[in-house]
């Protein structure tokens, strides 16, 4: 590959591995299984971006595992009832045909394993969505590093990543306790629970305890919400997720230990949140889970939305909450539902947003550093105070 037997693109796919392999002093490269790609909204991209994708599908680049795609800058269909610039969905459409033509799955979502992209138990793959990264390691017990886009991609045209990182056992282990003395009920106590311990422990991999029985979509929060504020890519949780019990007390012996209760959650909630007068509602950062649209639906149905309530999915989420008729509730209430994209890459900015409010740390971490405000709450509280 290297030396150029399988065409231009592969071999520069596989200079950039063998470049970041040296860096990080891999011993050798190896086969991966699958791979998920950033870096793919043109809002990120730009026109930079852009030439290179197309240059490589122009070269021939091919990927050679199952491989999915992040959420783009709009919703690909949608993209006008949005308020998307024509002029930037050109090129977002310029996008997904270049990542197309390399034989990627479009899937747009950063939920990829909640579509049928799901790793097996210790098996090497490449991510680059920093929430998935976060859930493939932990929940599932899969193994890739903190991916970026080039590298994703570069994984995913020649089959390789360079063994080192979180893919090798030895750096695996916790290296902080986070002992929870709150009480979580909600995905958005977990998200605040992410937010926090990922400014307080940077990239290391924390242990926590306390945690009882969460359900995926408080996972899917939390993990978000860590690689959001710190670098983190893996945690363990006792009792719960596959890898933590390889960790006995003896392993997690002179850790250091971290204790979070209501009060430190209350005040990162009030910290990241501000006033808003007019705010758009939204929901799905990460994108939307069957189960939160069915819960979401049941809270406005057969009421009057006072403001605008957007909710972001994929779209193989989508058809089954259009099956079973969460979509006809929230859009009859005045929301929508919107597919392959989410407030954190759509150009909120060129689409006249100033002010949000969501469940969502990762979205109000994002959208404020974007210049728009941002109030945060439960899904449950943001929805009963705008709908009669």
């Amino acid at each position: 590959m290297l030396d150029g037997e399988y065409g231009p693109a592969v071999a520069k796919s596989m200079e950039l591995l063998v470049a970041v392999g040296k860096i990080f002093e891999a011993e050798r490269l190896i086969p991966i299984e699958s791979a998920h790609v950033s870096g793919v909204s043109y809002k990120n991209l730009g026109d930079a971006g852009l030439e290179f994708l197309e240059e490589q599908a122009d070269m021939g680049a091919r990927v050679r595992v199952n491989t999915t795609l992040n959420p783009a800058g709009m919703d690909l269909d949608l993209w006008m009832d949005l308020g998307v610039p024509e002029g930037f969905a050109v090129k977002q459409m310029r996008v997904i045909k270049a990542f197309k033509n390399m034989g990627i799955e479009t899937t747009c979502t950063c939920t990829p394993y909640l579509v049928g992209h799901v790793p097996r138990f210790g098996s090497q793959i490449a991510w680059a969505e920093s929430s998935a990264i976060a859930y493939s390691n932990s929940v599932i017990g899969a193994r890739t590093n903190r991916e970026s886009g080039p590298t994703t991609l570069a994984s995913a045209i020649t089959g390789r990543a360079p063994l080192c990182g979180y893919r090798l056992d030895e750096n695996r282990a916790p290296q902080k306790i986070v002992v929870v003395n709150a009480k979580l009920r909600t995905p958005f106590k977990y998200s605040a629970l992410g937010y926090l311990v990922g400014e307080k422990v940077g990239s290391a991999v924390p242990y926590f305890k306390g945690i009882f029985h969460p359900d995926l979509d408080s996972l899917k929060a939390l993990g978000a919400a860590l690689a959001t504020s710190g670098g983190i890519a893996l945690y363990h949780i006792g009792g719960v997720t596959p890898e933590a019990p390889r960790f006995g007390e003896e392993a997690l012996k002179g850790l250091e230990k971290i204790s979070v209760d209501e009060k430190d959650l209350r005040e990162i909630s009030r910290r990241l949140s501000s006033e808003v007068k007019d705010p758009i509602i939204c929901l799905g950062c990460p994108h939307c889970s069957l189960k939160e649209l069915k819960h979401y639906s049941k809270l406005i149905r057969g009421r009057h939305l006072r403001q605008r309530l957007i909710a972001f999915t994929s779209r193989g989420v989508y058809e089954e909450a259009k099956k079973e008729g969460y979509v006809k509730d929230i859009e009859y209430a005045g929301g929508r539902v919107f597919r392959d994209t989410c407030m954190v890459v759509a150009p909120l900015k060129e689409m006249g947003w100033k002010e949000i409010s969501t469940n969502s740390f990762k979205a109000a971490h994002y959208a404020s550093s974007m210049g728009i405000s941002t109030h945060l709450d439960t899904a449950e509280h943001i929805l009963r105070e705008v709908s009669a």
